[in-house]
């Protein structure tokens, strides 16, 4: 076979590419000969192209997250996600249609090609400087949003830096931490409203010229959600409501009563109710990822193994410093087959379940690197955070291990408060996802205003329990924190699922734990060769929309809340 594009051994070499130096290679395999004698070399070299291009993409955005105040990185990331990527998307459709017309198929490929005839519907030439826009918004979100600082004893610090004193005895300290951490997004709220408006009318742009009514309907196509549509998300913002809503009302009144309070305010929400200091669970990153990788090898030898490679390879950034950007994520560099973890770590016990967390991302990428096809190895996100969330809930009993995080007693406070935790986080979840749905259909999403308001009006509806009296623009702030309504729209509705997910994978580990290990792990190597309630099965759960459902699950964390709150 003639004419496909010659590449690199490694995605440095791309390191420097404009589209100019990427384009050639591109239009080699728009222009090769396709049949079914040559689709599967053909294949290959798209799939190896496209790797290597998304992995020197991922190395700019990894190295500009770790220091956004560095110039040079700026423009290194934005010269991949705003003058590379929509370039890549563009042609990549175009070889998507080459495909789809060939009407070859084989069983292994048929969740890529299905994505493949979404893309290729959905894919508008005029939506390619649009998506550009919006990356550089998304950029220029993280820029304003990593340098915030906050005042704290005579010194402007990160603030991630103030977190700890939120779980302070002190009850002043806490409620100095809480307005230190809301204060720079209520003075940025001007500019982060100004930085949304421009998203939303983009945003609703894009959806139009594909065809669609709204960004909602545009985002279930995009993102490939086959398996469940906007009605189900309705369902089960109706079910939070109907039992998690009532299930954290009962959690935050026994923790009223604890603290001995009259009232809840927001800053009384991670402090120990017992009045005990909180835990410091490492001192720095070289300890924090020595015990992190005990506590994995106690899960499981190879993921121990696994989380060992990252360590030796450099591919963990874990504490938090200035000017790095906010929030923690797992990034796949596909070339090399590795993930890469981004965390603003501090010291916490919380700080150890986000990489619990973001591990389980780091596992799924090595157990479906082995899959030949780029995209056979990356499902929905629906299937990314089951194996990020069970991770939590499968390693969690090991940080008490000679070596862990913590003492054997205080195993029981750090499983209360991550029940707690799943319980207040499932309502949010609903809050999120039923706020990003009012934005985009409702047609009064353009207005800053109005947005803030309806923020106000879900959150009520979702939380219970706390008092927000004279506090209306800390809690308005609260979603302009909410990244992923500024730079991944629509992508929150996937952790509520995958909660619930993660807690069948718990109730199964709670009977049988090697097999639940073992399942979990035959699950993430599925990657996205099979359909979403497929790989759910194969991890020994199921799709929880309903309220019975999730009211099964959602006894069983009060349950054992209740175990760890008498422990």
């Amino acid at each position: 076979m003639t004419g496909l594009p010659e590449l690199p051994d490694s995605a440095t070499a791309f390191a420097d590419a404009t589209w100019a130096d990427l384009e050639p290679r591109f239009d080699a395999l728009a222009a090769t000969p396709l049949d079914e004698g040559t689709v599967e070399a053909w294949l290959a070299a798209w799939s190896r192209l496209a790797a290597l291009v998304h992995e020197a993409a991922a190395a700019a955005m990894i190295a500009y997250t770790a220091d956004t105040a560095d110039e040079a990185r700026r423009e290194a990331h934005l010269r991949f996600s705003t003058g590379i990527l929509p370039r890549v998307d563009e042609r990549e459709a175009v070889l998507a249609g080459r495909l789809v017309a060939l009407g070859w198929t084989r069983p292994d490929l048929e969740t890529m090609l299905r994505r493949f005839r979404t893309t290729v519907a959905i894919f508008r030439e005029a939506n390619v400087p649009r998506l550009a826009e919006l990356e550089g918004l998304a950029a220029e979100y993280q820029r304003l949003t990593g340098g915030l600082l906050a005042d704290w004893e005579g010194e402007r610090v990160p603030l991630p830096r103030l977190l700890p004193h939120l779980r302070s005895p002190d009850r002043g300290i806490r409620e100095r931490a809480f307005h230190g951490i809301g204060a720079p997004y209520r003075e940025a709220r001007p500019a982060l409203a100004a930085l949304f408006d421009r998203m939303y009318h983009l945003r609703q742009a894009v959806a139009r010229e594909a065809g669609f009514p709204d960004f909602q309907a545009y985002s279930f196509a995009a993102k490939h959600r086959d398996d469940y549509g906007p009605d189900d998300c309705r369902r089960f913002h109706e079910a939070v409501e109907a039992v998690v809503v009532p299930a954290v009302g009962r959690v935050l009144e026994r923790r009223r009563r604890r603290l001995g309070l009259d009232r809840l305010r927001p800053w009384d929400l991670q402090v120990d109710p017992a009045g005990r200091e909180p835990v410091r669970a490492f001192a720095d990153a070289a300890e924090f990822e020595a015990r992190a990788e005990r506590v994995f090898a106690a899960v499981d030898p190879v993921l121990g193994g696994q989380f060992a490679t990252m360590r030796v390879e450099a591919l963990l950034d874990l504490e938090s410093r200035p000017n790095k950007a906010p929030g923690g994520f797992c990034e796949t560099l596909p070339v090399r087959g590795r993930p890469y973890v981004h965390m603003n770590a501090v010291g916490l016990l919380e700080d150890v379940t986000t990489l619990l967390h973001e591990a389980g991302h780091c596992f799924h990428a090595f157990a479906a690197h082995p899959l030949p096809v780029l995209w056979q190895r990356h499902p929905g996100a629906e299937a990314a955070e089951l194996a990020s969330m069970s991770m939590e809930l499968l390693a969690l009993p090991y940080v008490a291990e000679p070596g862990g995080f913590v003492s054997p007693p205080e195993l029981a406070r750090a499983w209360a408060e991550h029940l707690e935790d799943i319980l207040l986080t499932l309502a949010h979840i609903a809050s999120v996802d039923a706020f990003q749905s009012w934005i985009y259909t409702s047609g009064e999403g353009e207005e800053a205003a109005a947005r803030d308001a309806a923020w106000l009006a879900i959150r009520a509806r979702f939380e219970t329990g706390v008092d927000w009296t004279g506090l209306e623009p800390e809690r308005v702030a609260r979603w302009y924190r909410q990244l992923h309504v500024f730079l991944y729209p629509f992508y929150y509705i996937e952790y509520g699922i995958a909660q619930l997910g993660a807690l069948q994978v718990y109730r199964n580990a709670l009977a049988d734990r090697r097999r639940a290990v073992a399942d979990y792990r035959r699950a993430l190597a599925l990657g996205a060769t099979a359909r979403l309630p497929e790989i759910y099965r194969a991890a020994g759960a199921r799709l929880v929309f309903d309220a019975a459902g999730m009211g099964a699950l959602v006894a069983l964390v009060e349950e054992r809340l209740a175990e760890a709150e008498t422990a």
